[in-house]
């Protein structure tokens, strides 16, 4: 298993202040980055030792504007993490706030830490 949750939160801090990994105290300063791991499991086990993980991970972004720009920063930052983006929608709120909901995944191998993706549906 792999946490890179860490890295993911200070990179989520250079676009945004208001960025949390649970339900935010702070709702007066916009916008508001939430950012969940949703999975980590194991990928491939050889030699008795997990050797790949599959991770995804889930960022809301909520605002009382536009959720757009920050939303292709944050693609950005993920990204040059080695993850893809495979879900990016707006997201009706009954708060009447600007909610966008993105997912990012990857396969990471334990031993050199690079990225793999899994092969999108229209690749096959």
């Amino acid at each position: 298993m792999i946490n890179i949750k860490p890295v993911i939160y200070k990179e989520l801090q250079k676009v945004a202040d208001n960025v949390t990994d649970t339900y935010p105290d702070d709702w007066e300063n916009f916008p508001v980055v939430i950012f969940l791991e949703e999975q980590n499991k194991p990928g491939e086990w050889y030699d008795e030792k997990e050797r790949k993980s599959n991770i995804r991970y889930k960022v809301d972004i909520f605002d009382k504007d536009s959720t757009s720009s920050l939303a292709v920063e944050i693609d950005k930052i993920f990204a040059s993490l080695g993850l893809r983006r495979t879900d990016c929608q707006d997201v009706p709120d009954p708060s009447h706030l600007r909610h966008k909901l993105m997912r990012f995944e990857g396969i990471v191998d334990l031993d050199s830490e690079l990225v793999y993706q899994y092969r999108m549906e229209k690749d096959r």
